[in-house]
């Protein structure tokens, strides 16, 4: 560990940036510029009475993610501390998966889930996006108007993930429903949590009862013998870390298409690639901005601060995206990482590709089959659902010229 000065900060009896608060969702850069003011690491409250530390410098957040003998992830010792109904705790308790593992439980599951996930061949991937879009057109396409939250980004990612889990097409909106109460944090937190882990409980059950050509049935199978529960837990955290981020991403990509018409019209004639708004978006409005939860083993101080034991430091991802967007104006690299929304060291998302691809393919077959698609709403008045751990739009309206299936032999203008 570095040595840091003597003058370290103990923010225990200082009051916290709620992030929790109603005005966090529409301008949480007010929030970041707050925590930013009281150096690399500010003091949070992420639902009410359950403070945080949050690392907004960018030095300090690598720190954070490359440094598994100072910090881990198991929230246990933080659980005993937070009331039972904490709206956070869907989000944040402890579960037998690679997301709240250390050392070589941590391998073990992750391994799993590099293993199956690497037998998702990119154009299989792609067929199934394609698949979902072609539906999604049928139904969109006559009306002239849509929500891209409501009508695409949305149900699409059911329709992808259901897919590669072993679903139906007619589960999609129980994945929506209970993904989303527990994810915004607020009082139906806890019922959601219930709804989603009955919808995965159900899954694993049918698929140990007749396994298919899907995730859930390649972990029951996988040779580190994961227990069922194990696998339940699993699928828990890949079908929820897949689903809700994705769909934040494409619709916060969209938005920023769409808000910009110049980017619009050369995106539409080819000039500009997808992957640089998305690239944009992990940038200045990164799904999960503030979802890397790390605990101190034992207190320690850290970048001038005195970190206590049993209290979550974030790595918060938007505050370490919107101080980027200060400092550059233009120009990224596509492959440019330094938004460092994929994470790093050893917890870095698995999945990275699978999430672009999902993401890109969907925006280029939607912007090919309605090329004039047109926002209802200014850029700056949409709204942002409530929530300390995401950035999510409420809806993105939007009029385009209305086309039928029978306007075209494939109405979504592409063939999987």
């Amino acid at each position: 560990m570095t040595t840091y000065p003597p003058d370290r900060r103990d923010f225990s009896r200082s009051a916290p940036v709620r992030l929790w608060e109603d005005g966090f969702a529409p301008d949480p850069h007010r929030y970041y510029s707050a925590l930013r003011a009281q150096g690399p690491i500010g003091w949070a409250e992420l639902a009410p009475g359950v403070p945080a530390y949050v690392v907004t410098d960018r030095r300090a957040a690598l720190d954070v993610l490359h440094d598994d003998e100072t910090f881990s992830h198991d929230p246990r010792a933080w659980e005993a501390t937070v009331p039972v109904d904490s709206p956070v705790l869907g989000m944040m308790r402890w579960r037998p998966n690679a997301l709240f593992s250390d050392g070589t439980d941590h391998v073990r599951y992750r391994t799993t889930l590099i293993d199956v996930f690497d037998l998702v061949e990119p154009h299989d991937l792609r067929g199934r996006v394609h698949r979902a879009v072609r539906l999604l057109a049928g139904r969109i396409g006559p009306r002239g108007e849509a929500d891209l939250v409501a009508d695409f980004s949305r149900p699409l990612m059911a329709l992808v993930f259901n897919d590669l889990f072993g679903l139906p097409d007619s589960q999609g909106e129980r994945l929506n429903e209970g993904l989303g109460k527990m994810m915004e944090g607020g009082a139906q937190a806890a019922e959601g949590e219930a709804q989603y882990a009955q919808y995965v409980l159900e899954l694993i059950a049918a698929k140990a009862e007749r396994p298919g050509d899907d995730l859930p049935s390649r972990l029951l199978d996988h040779p580190a013998r994961l227990t069922r529960e194990e696998v339940t837990w699993q699928v828990f955290l890949t079908l929820g870390a897949g689903y809700e981020p994705t769909a934040n991403l494409l619709s916060n990509t969209l938005s920023r298409i769409l808000g910009n018409s110049l980017y619009y019209s050369t995106l539409t004639n080819g000039a500009r690639p997808v992957m640089d708004a998305v690239v944009e978006v992990l940038h200045h409005e990164t799904p999960l901005a503030n979802y890397g939860i790390y605990y101190v083993r034992e207190p320690v101080a850290f970048h001038g601060v005195w970190l206590r034991e049993a209290v979550p430091v974030v790595v918060s991802y938007g505050a370490l995206g919107h101080f980027a967007e200060q400092q550059v104006t233009s120009g990224r690299h596509p492959n440019d990482a330094s938004h460092l929304s994929w994470g790093a060291g050893a917890h870095a998302c698995p999945a990275k590709q699978h999430t672009l691809l999902i993401v890109t393919e969907a925006i280029e077959r939607l912007t090919q089959w309605l090329p004039d698609l047109d926002p209802v709403v200014p850029r700056e008045r949409l709204s942002w659902r409530p929530g300390p751990f995401h950035r999510s739009l409420t809806a993105l309206p939007v009029r385009f010229s209305p086309r039928s299936p029978a306007s075209s032999s494939d109405p979504s203008g592409v063939r999987s």
